[in-house]
């Protein structure tokens, strides 16, 4: 493959791997990935999605931003939630960190200045009905995993840590695309919608693959059951970085 690819090179190929996947479920995707090395990536799919729990890492950016904007590091009692948020998943500990970013305003502020132009805050207190799409998702994940950043060098390695502490009954999702899933940092989400009780499901981090990086972002709306919704996101997953290694630049 040539060193031009482009983005829009990536994005046709994602729409061609992902038709199958796409046509072996009744349920809305969309994916972003990016090979973190020549810098190239690609999308499918441009819907709105809940984010669920990946949203976390959003509270705890914008926490990082704001202690940082204060000049102090974390408390103890900010770092003993935000480590419970992430490796986790803890909504008790997201709900009290919500609360010390401003809520709404402050999530939606903190994701302005980390390059998020698609993400609008859940109102009332319900930061996991945030609706995002899969290219903020990986403007967002950019934004921890390369030093272009708003973040702090030293945020940016707290998040990283955090993310590859996640516990091993939640290491499903984007870590399906690494071999034996070792060397992912992730954050996922799921929760059934009150409205159909179809689930949501979505997986955001980066994965080694070749000795190369890549970030990536499945979304995914609709699926009959958590178990369906998790093998749709892994198969994506897969699938993306797979096609991302083929049209990727030498």
């Amino acid at each position: 493959m040539a060193d031009d690819v482009t983005e829009q090179d990536l994005s046709a190929a994602l729409a061609d791997a992902l038709g199958p996947v796409a046509q072996g479920s009744g349920a809305d995707f969309s994916v972003a990935v990016l090979d973190t090395r020549s810098r190239t990536s690609g999308v499918h799919g441009d819907g709105s999605y809940a984010t669920a729990s990946i949203v976390k890492v959003g509270i705890l950016a914008a926490l990082l931003l704001r202690a940082e904007d204060e000049g102090r590091p974390l408390t103890a009692q900010e770092r003993s939630h935000a480590a419970v948020m992430i490796e986790q998943s803890d909504n008790d500990a997201a709900t009290a960190l919500w609360r010390t970013i401003g809520g709404a305003a402050g999530l939606d502020a903190a994701h302005q200045r980390l390059g998020l132009t698609a993400t609008r805050a859940g109102s009332g207190g319900s930061w996991g009905v945030t609706l995002t799409t899969a290219v903020d998702q990986l403007t967002l994940l950019r934004a921890i995993f390369s030093d272009d950043s708003a973040l702090n060098g030293r945020a940016r390695t707290y998040l990283r840590a955090l993310m590859g502490r996640v516990v091993d009954r939640q290491s499903w999702g984007v870590s399906a695309a690494d071999g034996d899933g070792s060397g992912t940092r992730l954050k996922n989400g799921w929760m059934p919608r009150d409205a159909t009780g179809l689930w949501v499901v979505n997986s955001i981090g980066e994965v080694p693959a070749d000795g190369r990086a890549y970030l990536v972002a499945v979304l995914s709306e609709g699926s009959a059951d958590m178990d369906s919704g998790v093998a749709l996101v892994e198969r994506a997953a897969r699938t993306a970085v797979a096609t991302a290694r083929t049209y990727r630049s030498r």
